[in-house]
């Protein structure tokens, strides 16, 4: 029988408690513990992956900055924004880090041609984007602009944190950092691409995509 990841709605909740939870989870779950995704909406925050660097915080203002053990530089959690944590046993499943950032992003990017919008990976940049000719960032990210964010930490071969996928969101907060490390380049988000499409529906289906690229 299929063994498909338990999903969870925590609803609206703050960072430091879920982040310490899916530790909590992590650090106790044996060979046995169904792989589970939590669905969730954070108040405003800014979080700090381990690589993060302060001076990508340009200006915080009063939002709480928060330091994280996720790979990856800075980003911006608020409401309007579908974040779905993974915590996949990834010995079991037979893969690797980057074979799981893949899977995420493909759930995304289906998710996204649900509605009708092309989104892409680029590479050595983690996360979804999609075209912007107004983009400022330059290398890599020259002409895109981001839609989701990713960021993974693994312990005892076990994955948390996860995805976050801006659905319709005050935008502005992310011009106050420079998302992922990158100088000039702009948030997006379904609503202003033109997707008529609620949270809950975008969560809902990420949610599926999610489950069907990690059932096993």
């Amino acid at each position: 029988m299929a063994a498909v990841p338990v999903l969870r709605d925590l609803g609206r909740a703050e960072y430091l408690p879920t982040w310490q939870a899916m530790r909590e989870f992590t650090a106790g779950r044996t060979g046995e513990t169904a792989d589970e995704l939590w669905v969730v909406e954070h108040p405003p925050v800014f979080t700090l992956g381990q690589g993060g660097r302060r001076e990508h915080l340009r200006d915080p203002g009063s939002i709480p900055i928060v330091a994280t053990d996720r790979g990856g530089q800075v980003t911006y959690h608020g409401p309007g924004q579908v974040v779905v944590y993974t915590l996949i046993d990834l010995r079991r499943l037979g893969i690797f880090v980057k074979e799981l950032v893949y899977r995420i992003e493909e759930s995304v990017i289906q998710t996204l041609a649900q509605s009708g919008l092309a989104a892409e990976r680029v590479r050595g940049a983690p996360g979804v984007y999609v075209r912007d000719p107004s983009s400022l960032a330059g290398g890599p990210l020259s002409g895109f602009a981001k839609i989701a964010a990713l960021g993974i930490k693994v312990s005892r071969g076990c994955a948390y944190h996860g995805v976050a996928l801006n659905v319709a969101m005050d935008l502005s907060p992310f011009s106050r950092i420079d998302p992922c490390g990158y100088r000039g380049l702009p948030a997006t988000d379904l609503s202003t691409l033109g997707a008529g499409i609620t949270w809950r529906a975008a969560a809902d289906r990420l949610a599926a995509r999610l489950q069907q690229h990690f059932t096993r």
